[in-house]
C-alpha cells in the first residue's frame, strides 16, 4: 500500500532520533518543498529538541510512539547499537500504522530490523555519508520486496535532499557502499593530511599548504564531476611526459597505492559484515 498523507503534497516524514544526520535530512526536506508540518522528530534530549525547533521550526517529541502514529514514512536514525531495543519497543505502533520504514543505521540488515518491528513492512536501508551534513552526500539504498516504485521514489526523494543516491539490487553490496562512500571521506582526509604535511616539510607555510591542498582536492573533484572523462584519463591529461607530475605518480605507483586502497576497502567491507552480524544477534 502506498502511504498517503493528509498533510499536503508530500507524505509526513517522522524521524526516530534527532542527531546530525536526521537534522540534515530534515533540513534538506524543508529546502526541497516539504512543509514544516510534514516533518517531525523524536529525541529523548530536551536540548536536541529545542535546538531543532528553533532552527528548523518543526515539531519534536520526547516520545517515539507519538512520531510513529503520525508518520507516513518512518526514518530510523538512532545509533545501530540501540536500534534493536528501540525498534522492538515501536513494533506494535508500527504494525498499526504500516509506514514505509527507512533505516539509516549503519551496519544493520533489513531482515533484523523487520524482525524487531514485527514483519510485513515495506523497508528501505540507506547508507548516507558525513558529507550529507553539507548537502553533498552520497547514499546507497536497498529496498525489500514490499517496496513498489512509488515508495522507492519517496525514499529516494528523502535521501536526494542531501546528495546523490544509487540503488542496489543486493543488500550485501551495502557493505561495499559502507566501505567506499561511508568510510571514504576519511580516506580523502588522510590524503589531504599527508599532502599538507609533505608541503610543510618541504618549506611551505602551514596556512598556504592547507589552502592549496584543500582547493586542489576540491578542484580535482569538481573536474571529475563536471567533465565527461574517466579519472584515469583526467590523470593522464595532467601528467606531462618527463614532467613533475609523472615523477610523483611514479613514486605512488611504486608504493603500490592501488593495492593499499584495495586492501583498505576490503578491510572495511569485512568489518561492516562483522558489525551487521553482531547487531543482528543482539536483539
Amino acid at each position: 500500500m502506498v502511504p498517503t498523507s493528509t498533510h499536503g503534497a508530500h507524505p509526513l516524514v517522522g524521524f526516530i532520533g534527532a542527531g546530525n544526520m536526521a537534522r540534515s535530512l530534515a533540513a534538506g526536506l524543508l529546502k526541497n518543498g516539504w512543509g514544516k508540518n510534514q516533518v517531525v522528530l523524536s529525541d529523548p534530549e530536551p536540548a536536541q529538541r529545542q535546538a531543532i525547533e528553533s532552527v528548523l521550526g518543526v515539531k519534536t517529541f520526547a516520545d517515539n510512539q507519538t512520531v510513529v502514529t503520525q508518520a507516513d514514512i518512518l526514518v530510523l536514525a538512532v545509533k545501530p547499537q540501540i536500534l534493536g531495543e528501540v525498534a522492538t519497543a515501536l513494533a506494535s505502533a508500527v504494525q498499526k500504522k504500516k509506514p514505509l520504514v527507512i533505516s539509516i543505521a549503519a551496519g544493520v540488515r533489513l531482515e533484523d530490523i523487520g524482525r524487531w518491528l514485527g514483519g510485513g513492512l515495506a523497508m528501505v536501508r540507506a547508507m548516507p555519508n558525513t558529507a550529507a551534513l553539507i548537502g553533498s552526500g552520497a547514499s546507497g539504498l536497498y529496498a525489500n520486496e514490499r517496496v513498489n516504485e512509488s515508495l522507492r521514489n519517496q525514499a529516494e526523494s528523502i535521501l536526494r535532499a542531501v546528495g546523490v543516491t544509487v540503488w542496489l539490487e543486493d543488500e550485501e553490496l551495502m557493505d561495499v557502499v559502507t566501505a567506499l562512500s561511508g568510510s571514504g571521506p576519511a580516506y580523502f582526509f588522510l590524503v589531504m593530511e599527508a599532502l599538507e604535511q609533505a608541503a610543510i616539510e618541504s618549506g611551505l607555510d602551514p596556512k598556504q599548504a592547507r589552502l592549496l591542498t584543500l582547493e586542489t582536492a576540491f578542484g580535482a573533484a569538481k573536474m571529475a564531476l563536471e567533465g565527461h572523462e574517466e579519472p584515469s584519463q583526467l590523470r593522464r591529461r595532467v601528467t606531462s611526459p618527463g614532467g613533475t607530475t609523472e615523477q610523483a605518480v611514479k613514486v605512488l605507483e611504486q608504493g603500490d597505492i592501488r593495492h593499499l586502497f584495495k586492501k583498505a576497502v576490503q578491510a572495511a567491507v569485512n568489518r561492516s559484515r562483522e558489525i551487521a552480524d553482531m547487531f543482528g544477534k543482539k536483539a
